[in-house]
């Protein structure tokens, strides 16, 4: 099973996220978010999970796996306290990918233990005030497709998808 990290990512200081909530508003990004992700689990932290509007969580038409340490229940969402049982949860479904939604902290443990195999960020350019950020990608990654796209009538900024993979 593939593991694909996924996140938007402020250009500028590598914001993802402020007071729990997305830092912007941006359409294509959320169309290219749900149809990446639909069909395959995907793989969040509490905090990231409950950032989601009620009225779409669980996501729809994929697997939620929440990891947390506390001792909580999601209708429809499977529980676990770790990303290794994550990743087992994520590999009974039999699918080819798995898919990992943040937050910050879930990012950080994916990468800093090897578990991901391509990243793709939608890197969006403009300046946020954030308090959660996307750890610096290291040398072990490279791009191998992007793809820029302007402003337009539906997004306010510039934003760029951009898939990494390993050297």
């Amino acid at each position: 099973m593939e593991v694909v990290l996924i996140v938007a990512v402020a250009k500028y200081n590598n914001g993802i996220g402020k007071d729990n909530r997305l830092l912007w508003h941006l359409p294509a990004d959320m169309k290219f978010f749900k149809s990446t992700t639909t069909g395959y689990p995907v793989i969040t932290g509490r905090k990231n999970y409950e950032s989601i509007p009620e009225k779409f969580r669980p996501l729809p038409n994929r697997e939620n796996i929440i990891i947390t340490r506390q001792n909580t229940k999601y209708a429809d969402a499977e529980v676990c306290n770790s990303i290794e049982k994550a990743l087992e949860l994520a590999r009974n479904h039999k699918k080819e990918k798995a898919f990992v939604i943040g937050g910050g902290e879930i990012y950080n443990q994916f990468l800093n233990k090897n578990l991901v195999d391509k990243i793709l960020i939608t890197w969006v350019d403009a300046p946020f005030d954030a308090d959660v950020f996307f750890p610096e990608l290291n040398s072990n990654w490279k791009i191998s497709k992007e793809e820029a796209h302007t402003p337009d009538e539906k997004n306010k900024y510039a934003y760029n998808f951009t898939e990494y993979s390993k050297k």
